[in-house]
């Protein structure tokens, strides 16, 4: 489905957005305010509504590098490279404002029944999906890392600030979890300067601020990516307001090597890139950092475990779309009603 959005066309990432149809606010620009960066190894774009909010783009950028700074693996002297050059050495202290990221992290290791290990890198080290570097591992050494993908040996002190890996050649890897961290700590930025309205796309992890400046307390309407198509084609549309969206899926980092596709979602229990019917995971939260972590932990559990794990958390209002690879679409009971199906698609209501 290519959807011509009324009155708002905005391709954000793996996620299109637009506006009800109505009269705009007087406090709102027809015209946003934008601003994109490529940070975090992604394109990076803030969006913001409100007339005389443009320094707003400045601070939430600002909190974009910072948590780049200490969370990419990619940038030496990172928090997360010193915890990794310290396994099995010695304890690392680091800044206070960090360790909630790590204990959100551990909090979904122990918690997603072994599908999110904060723990991975020992195993995304080996592959180097999405980096120059790239390439199948012999199998000898995903034997010899799998031991290493164990987020009991993280040791956390919240007292003293301090992260320790306990064995040698352990390493974290918050690729399933950053994004999200950032995105709501960009939201919080944003609403200190007094935003009301905004996009915040950071790469596969949409936050929508407040209501369509296009009509009054009108949600956005959220397209969900085609993952087989070109950025800004949707198979169908949720309305939200003040929500996350974030997609896990497997078409936008990748290795092909002999034929095969190797995507860039791992499995912590057998060191390989997940290879199941699932195409996509959408996760629908108020913080992108849950739906960060549950993308990657419902990828995990495959499409009929996934959805039972879903379901679950209708009670903390959260809810997940998934899309298999024969173009069939699978809706957690939240959205049964909101999901609308694009016409011409080409995609179908899953049943079991």
């Amino acid at each position: 489905m290519r959807k011509i959005f009324i009155g708002l066309i905005a391709f954000m990432g793996l996620l299109t957005l637009s506006g009800c149809q109505k009269k705009a606010q007087a406090t709102y620009l027809k015209t946003p305010y934008t601003r994109n960066e490529f940070v975090m190894g992604t394109t990076c774009t803030l969006t913001i509504y409100d007339k005389g909010k443009k320094s707003a783009l400045k601070d939430g950028f600002a909190m974009i590098h910072h948590v780049d700074a200490e969370a990419t693996l990619t940038r030496g002297g990172s928090v997360l490279d010193k915890i990794n050059a310290n396994a099995g050495v010695k304890p690392v202290k680091v800044p206070k404002d960090f360790m909630p990221l790590l204990e959100k992290a551990y909090y979904f290791s122990k918690n997603s029944n072994g599908s999110f290990d904060m723990a991975i890198g020992a195993v995304t080290n080996l592959w180097q999906i999405g980096l120059p570097g790239a390439r199948v591992p012999a199998q000898s050494e995903i034997t010899q890392a799998l031991p290493l993908v164990n987020w009991h040996d993280v040791k956390l002190d919240t007292k003293n600030n301090t992260a320790y890996l306990t064995k040698k050649g352990m390493r974290l890897d918050f690729g399933g979890i950053a994004k999200g961290w950032v995105a709501d700590k960009v939201r919080e930025v944003l609403r200190k300067d007094g935003v009301t309205a905004a996009i915040i796309d950071l790469g596969g992890n949409v936050v929508v601020m407040g209501h369509s400046p296009l009509g009054a307390k009108r949600d956005w309407h959220v397209g969900i990516q085609d993952p087989t198509a070109a950025r800004g084609t949707a198979v169908g549309t949720i309305p939200e307001s003040n929500e996350s969206i974030v997609t896990a899926g497997t078409y936008e980092q990748y290795l092909i090597s002999h034929g095969h596709k190797y995507i860039y979602l791992f499995d912590p229990k057998t060191g390989y890139p997940y290879d199941n019917n699932l195409a996509s995971v959408t996760i629908v939260s108020k913080n992108s950092v849950d739906g960060d972590a549950l993308s990657n932990a419902a990828f995990d559990k495959g499409l009929k475990d996934g959805l039972q794990y879903m379901d679950a958390k209708n009670s903390q209002h959260i809810q997940a779309i998934f899309i298999t690879n024969d173009k069939k679409i699978y809706l957690t009971n939240g959205l049964k009603k909101q999901f609308k199906f694009g016409a011409d698609s080409g995609y179908h209501k899953g049943n079991f």
